[in-house]
């Protein structure tokens, strides 16, 4: 009892955010990292998608972003900054309450507190990746998803200044996932998490118990 207890102290209050472009496997990784520290996990993609089908797109599909549909949401996204805003500002009363794991582009910038990881990989293993997942060829998955980060970027470039991929001022953790497999990141980050976040706490100290 006294061990389940502690656990749940230590992790209390803690705030994870991981990042990453298309093809470095974080949306899959974080929902596993969720699940192994009992943190609640939650998607600004995956809230995208939800405003998406609201919209009348199919936008649950995987590889759904780098399609057609998926770049002519992001033009309105573009266009019509709310739909971010509303995301992020729900993300951000995720983040306050703690004891979660944001799955996030933006919050890395726009929470001030919590442990934040970016999950780089060159443009050819993404592209490797997403060709693999799509069952598509690594040319077109090339091509898609340079379009498609080109308007992300501009998007949040846009509505909050920053320039995604390229300032990674705001994280903690960087790893080049180009030469892992994701039961090696996965094994990576659980070690940072109990060394840095579980074992000190976010602020260097041990989490205390009330």
């Amino acid at each position: 009892m006294n061990g389940e207890k502690s656990t749940r102290c230590e992790t209390e209050r803690i705030v994870i955010c991981i990042s990453g472009m298309a093809g470095t496997g974080k949306s899959t990784l974080a929902k596993k990292l969720a699940q192994k520290y009992g943190l609640k996990y939650y998607s600004g993609g995956d809230a995208l998608r939800a405003v998406a089908a609201e919209k009348g797109y199919d936008s649950f599909n995987n590889g759904w972003w780098e399609s057609g549909e998926g770049l002519k949401f992001l033009e309105q996204r573009k266009a019509d900054t709310s739909f971010d805003k509303a995301v992020d500002e729900k993300l951000l009363e995720y983040a306050a309450k703690g004891n979660v794991l944001l799955d996030s582009w933006t919050m890395p910038w726009l929470f001030s507190g919590g442990f934040k990881i970016w999950l780089a990989a060159s443009v050819a293993k993404q592209a490797e990746r997403i060709a693999n997942r799509d069952h598509m060829t690594v040319e077109e998955a090339f091509s898609a998803l340079e379009a498609k980060e080109a308007r992300t970027k501009a998007i949040y470039k846009q509505l909050y200044g920053f320039a995604l991929s390229e300032d990674f001022s705001p994280f903690d953790f960087i790893l080049d996932t180009d030469n892992l497999s994701a039961d090696e990141v996965f094994t990576v980050l659980c070690r940072v998490i109990d060394n840095v976040v579980i074992a000190k706490g976010e602020s260097g100290k041990t989490a205390p118990c009330p």
